[in-house]
C-alpha cells in the first residue's frame, strides 16, 4: 500500500456507480454516473457558498516594527535575544506586507479567494498595551480591510497572533489576570473600529500553542519554561481574557457580527473505524483539549483534567468560567496533523497510539501526514462539543521546494498534501461535518517563529531580499480547486 494515499482516496465501483469516499453518503451527496458529464467533479464537490480562502498573522508578515507608533511586542524582544532563532534572523522586515498589502491583495485575487485572514497586531494600536490608541495603526487596518472589500474579499479578524505589548509582559504577561482585561479592552476597542467592516472576529490563535511553547518552554515568546501551578494560571489568564474579548466585541459591534477563536489541535483520530475507536477518539476530544477548547465550548473544566493536574490547578472563580463560556457563533480549527487512538480500558477510556519510526512526515518535523486528520477532527469535535460552524482556519506544511533554473518552484509534495488533506475535508463534510470554510495556511512565505525563514508554508515563493513574490505550483493547484469548488 502507498502510505502516501489515505484510505478515503481510494475509490471503488459499485454497481455502475463510484463512490468518492469509503463511507456511505446522504443521496443528496452520492456520486454521478460514471461517463456523466461532469461526474469526477460532482463527485469532489464542495457545498454552494463553501468560503475558501488563505491566512496570514501580522508578526509574520507585515515588518516595519518600528513604523507608525507601533510598539515593542515579545516577539521582538524574544528575536534579538542571541540563539533564539534557528536562522539567527527577525521579523523587522519580514514580507515587508506593511507596505506591500496592495500586492499581496492582488495574489489573492489572481488565486480566486473569497476570504483573508488577517491579525491586528496589538502593539500598532496601543503600543503600551493601554492607554490611547494609536490612530496610524487603527487606520491602516481600516486601509487594509477596505482594500480587501474592493477586491471582493471578504476580511477574517484575528485579534490576537501572539504580539503581546512587551509593555505588559513587563507586568507579567498572562501571569497576571489583568492582561486579561486589558486584552478584552484593546478588542472591544478594536472590533469597534472595523465594525461594518468586518463581520468576522477571532479573539486569540492557538492559546494551546502561545501558552504551551511560549510560557511553559523557551521555544517561543516570552520564553519562560514555567512549570506547575504557574503554568496554569496563565493558561486560565488566557481563556478568561477570550471569554472577555467575545463579550467586549458583542458589546462594540453590530448584531450582525459573528465571533469565535482559532484553536491549533492535533485531531482525535480513531486508529480505524470501528465503532469502539471512533468512541475512544471521540473521548480523547474532549479530554484531550480540556484545558482549551473543552472549558470554552462548556464553561468548565473537567473532572479528570482537574484531577490529574491536582495541586497544579488554577485558581478559579464559577464567574471566570461563565465568562470563558461565553457563547460564540463559530469555530476556528488549525489543524496539520493528528493523533490516532484506540479503545482501552483505563480510567480515560482510550489510549494514544504512537507514530511508529517508518510514519510519513512534511519536511516540518511535527507534522505527520495524516490526511484523516481533515475527516475525524472537525467530525468529533463537532460532536464531543456540540460545536456549529466550523472553519478550518489553517490547514497547510513546508517545503523545501525552491526555484528551478527557470524561476519555477514546483512544490509537489505541498500539492499532495493539499490535494490528500482537501479530499479528507470533502468526506467529512458529506458525511456531516459543519466545516464552512478553509482557510490555506499560507498565502507566503514569511518568519515562521522560532524557525526563522529555514521553513517555508507559503503559496507564494518570497525573496525576503527583493520582496520578489513568485506563486508556486501549489498556487495553481488551490486557484484550480476555488474555481472548480471541487477537487
Amino acid at each position: 500500500m502507498n502510505l502516501f494515499l489515505s484510505r478515503r482516496q481510494f475509490t471503488k465501483a459499485v454497481g455502475g456507480l463510484v463512490a468518492a469516499c469509503a463511507v456511505p453518503l446522504a443521496p443528496k451527496t452520492a456520486a454521478a454516473a460514471v461517463g456523466s458529464p461532469g461526474a469526477a467533479t460532482a463527485r469532489r464537490a464542495f457545498s454552494k457558498g463553501f468560503v475558501w480562502g488563505t491566512a496570514t498573522a501580522a508578526y509574520q508578515v507585515e515588518g516595519a516594527v518600528r513604523a507608525d507608533g507601533r510598539g515593542e511586542s515579545i516577539w521582538d524582544a524574544y528575536v534579538h535575544a542571541p540563539g533564539r532563532i534557528a536562522d539567527g534572523s527577525n521579523a523587522d522586515v519580514a514580507d515587508d506586507d506593511y507596505h506591500r498589502y496592495p500586492e499581496d491583495i492582488a495574489l489573492m485575487r489572481g488565486l480566486g479567494v473569497g476570504a483573508y485572514r488577517f491579525s491586528v497586531a496589538w502593539p500598532r494600536i496601543f503600543p503600551d498595551g493601554t492607554g490611547k490608541p494609536n490612530a496610524k495603526g487603527v487606520d491602516f487596518y481600516k486601509r487594509l480591510v477596505d482594500a480587501l472589500h474592493a477586491a471582493n474579499i471578504e476580511p477574517y479578524c484575528t485579534l490576537y497572533h501572539w504580539d503581546l505589548p512587551e509593555a505588559l509582559q513587563r507586568k507579567g504577561g498572562w501571569q497576571y489576570r489583568d492582561t486579561a482585561k486589558a486584552f478584552a479592552d484593546y478588542a472591544g476597542y478594536m472590533a469597534g473600529q472595523l465594525d461594518g467592516r468586518v463581520r468576522h472576529f477571532m479573539t486569540m490563535n492557538e492559546i494551546s500553542t502561545f501558552i504551551g511553547n511560549g510560557y511553559g518552554s523557551t521555544a517561543m515568546a516570552p520564553g519562560l519554561g514555567l512549570k506547575g501551578q504557574p503554568l496554569q494560571q496563565a493558561r486560565h489568564h488566557a481563556l478568561l481574557g477570550h471569554g472577555l474579548a467575545v463579550q467586549a466585541i458583542r458589546a462594540t459591534t453590530s448584531a450582525k457580527t459573528r465571533v469565535g477563536s482559532a484553536e491549533g489541535i492535533d485531531a482525535p483520530m480513531p486508529a480505524f473505524d470501528a465503532p469502539e475507536h471512533v468512541a475512544a477518539a471521540r473521548k480523547a476530544a474532549v479530554e484531550e483539549n480540556a484545558g482549551y477548547l473543552t472549558a470554552m465550548h462548556t464553561g468548565r473544566y473537567t473532572d479528570l483534567y482537574l484531577k490529574t493536574l491536582g495541586a497544579d490547578a488554577p485558581k478559579f472563580t464559577p464567574e471566570d468560567m461563565r465568562i470563558i463560556g461565553s457563547k460564540t457563533d463559530f469555530q476556528g480549527l488549525n489543524i496539520y496533523t493528528g493523533n490516532y487512538y484506540i479503545a482501552a480500558d483505563n480510567e480515560r477510556g482510550y489510549e494514544a497510539v504512537p507514530y511508529p519510526g517508518s510514519y510519513p512526515r512534511m519536511q516540518s518535523s511535527w507534522i505527520q501526514f495524516a490526511p484523516d486528520a481533515l475527516y475525524w477532527g472537525p467530525k468529533l469535535m463537532a460532536e464531543a462539543l456540540g460545536i456549529g460552524d466550523i472553519y478550518i482556519t489553517e490547514n497547510g506544511t513546508s517545503s523545501t521546494a525552491a526555484p528551478d533554473a527557470e524561476g519555477r518552484v514546483l512544490d509537489v509534495d505541498r500539492v499532495m498534501f493539499l490535494r490528500q488533506y482537501l479530499g479528507e475535508l470533502q468526506c467529512g463534510i458529506a458525511d456531516g461535518a459543519p466545516v464552512r470554510g478553509y482557510f490555506l495556511w499560507s498565502l507566503l512565505d514569511n518568519f515562521e517563529w522560532s524557525r526563522g525563514y529555514s521553513e517555508r508554508f507559503g503559496i507564494t515563493w518570497v525573496d525576503f531580499a527583493t520582496q520578489k513574490r513568485t506563486p508556486k505550483l501549489s498556487s495553481q493547484f488551490y486557484r484550480e480547486v476555488i474555481a472548480r469548488n471541487a477537487l
